[in-house]
C-alpha cells in the first residue's frame, strides 16, 4: 500500500512537472511568436522621415535603426507592426500633461500648398482607469496635425476612446480653434467617426454611458488619411465591416467668428471651465504645420475637479513606469502602415 502510494505522488508530481514545464514553453511561443529583431525603420520607411518624443520624455533626433523596449519597437503577429507604448506618467513635452511615445514628422507645410498622412492601425490598449466623467479619459490620440506658428493649435486629432467594462470603444476628431484673442479659451469641437464624440461621457465618475453600438473594438484594425489641399481637410476612415466614412473642414475660414457661432457642445461641454474663446476669421491660413503620429496618452493624474475635459484623474504610481504597465495605466498602439507626402511650405 506504501509502494502504491508512493508511484501515486510520483506520477502526480511528474504530471505537475510537465504542466509547468509546458505553460512555460506556451509562454516563451508566446513571446518569440511577437518579438523581432527588426527595427522601426526596417517596418515603414516614415520612420526615418522623423523625430520621436518617447514616454520617458526622450527626444529622439535620429531614429534610423532605433528602437526602446519600454516605448518603440516592433513586433510581429503574422505581420510587422510598430508599437507606440506610453505610460499616464512620465517625461512630457512643455506645452502639455500628457506623455507620449508619438512621432513628428520633419517635413513642414502650410494648408494653402498642402500635405498627406495615412495611417493603418489598432489600439491594443487604453488606461483602465480614470473618471468618466472626464471627456478625455480613457483616450488616446493616434494621429494630429499641429501648427508650428501663432497659438501652436492643433487642427486636427484623431482620437480612439474606450471606457472600461466595454468591448467597443469609439473613433472621433477633433478640430482646435485658432484662437482669435485669449488661447487660454481655446476648446476642441468633436466629431464621431465610429461610436460617440469626445463630449458623451459618464454621469458619475465610475459610471460610463452605454456602449457605442457601432464602435471600434481593442485591436480592432482602421485606417485614416488626412489630406489638406488649397485650404480644405478632406479625411476619409475606413475599417473592415464598418462604413467608410469622409468629412472635410475649411483650414481658410473660420465658422466660429462670433459667440453666437459657438456649437452647443462647447458651451455645455467647456461651461465649467470658462472656455467659450472665438477663432481668426483667417482660421490656420498661411500658418506652418507638421503631422504627428504614433500614441499621445490623454490620460494623466490631475484633478477632474479643476478641469472636468482634461483632467483625467488616472492612477499614475508615482511615475513608476513597471507599475503603471502592471496596471492598466498606459496606451499602446500598433501601425502597420504609414505613409506621409507634403509640398512644402512656402509664405
Amino acid at each position: 500500500m506504501k509502494l502504491k502510494r508512493n508511484l501515486i505522488y510520483t506520477v502526480l508530481l511528474l504530471n505537475s512537472l510537465i504542466l509547468i514545464n509546458c505553460k512555460s514553453e506556451e509562454k516563451d511561443q508566446n513571446n518569440s511568436e511577437y518579438s523581432t529583431s527588426k527595427s522601426p525603420s526596417e517596418v515603414l520607411s516614415i520612420i526615418e522621415e522623423s523625430t520621436i518624443t518617447l514616454g520617458n520624455g526622450d527626444y529622439i533626433k535620429d531614429i534610423k535603426d532605433f528602437t526602446h523596449e519600454d516605448y518603440f519597437y516592433t513586433v510581429n503577429d503574422g505581420e510587422d507592426w510598430i508599437v507606440y507604448k506610453t505610460p499616464n506618467s512620465g517625461g512630457t513635452t512643455k506645452n502639455s500633461s500628457n506623455t507620449r511615445s508619438e512621432l513628428r514628422l520633419k517635413d513642414e507645410w502650410i494648408p494653402e500648398n498642402g500635405g498627406q498622412l495615412s495611417g493603418t492601425l489598432k489600439v491594443t490598449h487604453v488606461s483602465t482607469n480614470g473618471d468618466a466623467r472626464v471627456a478625455a479619459a480613457y483616450s488616446v490620440v493616434v494621429g494630429q496635425i499641429h501648427s508650428k506658428e501663432g497659438n501652436e493649435n492643433e487642427p486636427i486629432k484623431i482620437f480612439y476612446k474606450k471606457f472600461p467594462g466595454h468591448t467597443k470603444g469609439s473613433v472621433f476628431w477633433n478640430y482646435e480653434i485658432n484662437t482669435k484673442d485669449d488661447n487660454s479659451k481655446r476648446w476642441d469641437f468633436s466629431t464621431a467617426v465610429w461610436g460617440y464624440d469626445m463630449s458623451v461621457v459618464g454621469p458619475e465618475s465610475n459610471t460610463a454611458p452605454e456602449e457605442p453600438a457601432d464602435g471600434i473594438e481593442l485591436g480592432e484594425e482602421f485606417s485614416y488619411v488626412i489630406n489638406v489641399s488649397n485650404g480644405i481637410m478632406e479625411l476619409t476612415f475606413t475599417s473592415p465591416g464598418h462604413e467608410t466614412v469622409n468629412f472635410s473642414k475649411d483650414l481658410l475660414h473660420t465658422e466660429f467668428a462670433t459667440k453666437e457661432d459657438l456649437p452647443k457642445q462647447i458651451t455645455t461641454l467647456y461651461a465649467s471651465i470658462g472656455r467659450d474663446g472665438t477663432e481668426m476669421t483667417h482660421s490656420y491660413a498661411g500658418e506652418i504645420q507638421y503631422f504627428k503620429q504614433g500614441a499621445y496618452n490623454q490620460a494623466n493624474g490631475k484633478d477632474p475637479e479643476k478641469n472636468i475635459v482634461w483632467n483625467t484623474g488616472s492612477d499614475i504610481y508615482n511615475g513608476d513606469l513597471k507599475k503603471q504597465y502592471e496596471n492598466g495605466s498606459y496606451a499602446e498602439v500598433w501601425f502597420k502602415k504609414a505613409s506621409h507626402k507634403v509640398n512644402k511650405a512656402s509664405k
